[in-house]
């Protein structure tokens, strides 16, 4: 399970950062859309978060460093669950900006702000179930010695 969970949320994590890395303003223009940061702020969370989402994500899916990234990871859909209830409470006509693209939704468009806030919901409990639990199969930190599974919980808990 616990590969499962950290594969689906580092291949969204990705995929994310992956479509708005190539174009930083658009990032930019998503983040100050939501009005919760000074624009300084904002730009910089603008150009960073699209990083951090690549990076974080690599982590996950090669399962190296698992439980910090999972972490990191679960704060990340938790602050994005939160803008977006924001927005949502604040009476923003906003495209989330989660996979590229983002700012003033056009005219005839709505916001899909419970469908958004569900699924960075579950992923932020993908996020906490892989920080819980060892990583699973086929993570580095398996195969380094870093998974901290139950046999090293034993001894810790026997020591």
């Amino acid at each position: 399970m616990t590969t499962v969970a950290r594969l689906v949320l580092g291949v969204v994590l990705i995929s994310a950062g992956g479509l708005k890395i190539g174009n930083p303003s658009e990032s930019v223009l998503a983040v100050k859309a939501y009005q919760l940061l000074p624009d300084s702020i904002a730009t910089m969370v603008g150009y960073g978060l699209p990083i951090l989402e690549i990076v974080v994500g690599v982590l996950l899916v090669i399962g190296l460093l698992t439980r910090v990234a999972a972490v990191v990871a679960a704060l990340l859909m938790f602050a994005f669950v939160f803008g977006i209830a924001w927005a949502w409470a604040n009476g923003l006509r906003i495209d989330c900006g989660c996979f590229g693209g983002g700012g003033q939704l056009g005219a005839g468009q709505e916001p899909t702000y419970l469908l958004d806030i569900l699924r960075d919901f579950g992923l932020v409990l993908l996020g906490a179930w892989t920080a819980r639990f060892p990583p699973g199969r086929f993570a580095l930190d398996q195969a380094l010695g870093l998974a901290g599974g139950e046999r090293n919980r034993e001894k810790e808990e026997n020591d």
